[in-house]
């Protein structure tokens, strides 16, 4: 009597177990992932620009004109852009001549989010400038710089950017200074533009 008591006992301990070492070698049912939205790999910009012309002697007024960019995003925060600008219009009537500057440059932007609609970036840039319309050389000079923006989130797709860097070139000016040896001048830029993303 006691064996078949003590059979039946162990008999059941192990189909009292056996539903519960089943039951935890089964995964959960994980949450479904919430869509975080589409992910843009791309913006581009366009809008208008101030640049100062401190490599023209004796000009007392910056250029207005027309800026643009396309930038190609590597994650959430890196990226590479292509920059650009054409400044033909003189702010007053107080420069010498009528120069224009043309810019044309590459490099690398951080961006992150700053505050709701709000996100910020800062770029370093590498590339050309041409300035035109005076006796300036050589035609194209290296040029780069720094810079940093805010864009303002207006729909999905499309935001509002404020922007401003520091963009350096080398010139030598003639008659003023003769020679061939360039002479390296900043010139501040700032611009506003409009951005879709894609």
């Amino acid at each position: 009597m006691t064996s078949k008591l003590l059979l039946s006992i162990l008999a059941a301990v192990p189909a009292v177990l056996m539903p519960i070492a089943v039951s935890c070698q089964v995964a959960p049912d994980r949450a479904p992932a919430q869509p975080t939205g589409p992910v843009y790999r791309y913006d581009a910009s366009v809008g208008i620009g101030y640049t100062s012309l401190n490599q023209v002697n004796q000009s007392r007024s910056g250029l207005l004109g027309v800026s643009g960019s396309v930038t190609r995003y590597f994650g959430d925060h890196f990226g590479i852009t292509a920059d650009g600008g054409h400044y033909a219009w003189s702010v007053t009537s107080s420069n010498t001549g009528n120069p224009t500057v043309d810019l044309f440059m590459a490099g690398p932007v951080v961006k992150a989010n700053l505050y709701e609609k709000f996100s910020g970036f800062a770029h370093g840039l590498l590339g050309g400038a041409h300035t035109g319309n005076i006796a300036i050389s050589p035609n194209v000079s290296f040029a780069g710089g720094f810079g940093a923006g805010i864009d303002y989130q207006m729909k999905p797709r499309i935001s509002l950017r404020f922007y401003g860097d520091d963009i350096g070139s080398s010139f030598t000016l003639s008659p003023f200074q003769p020679g061939f040896s360039p002479h390296m001048r900043w010139n501040a830029r700032t611009g506003l533009s409009v951005v879709y993303k894609f």
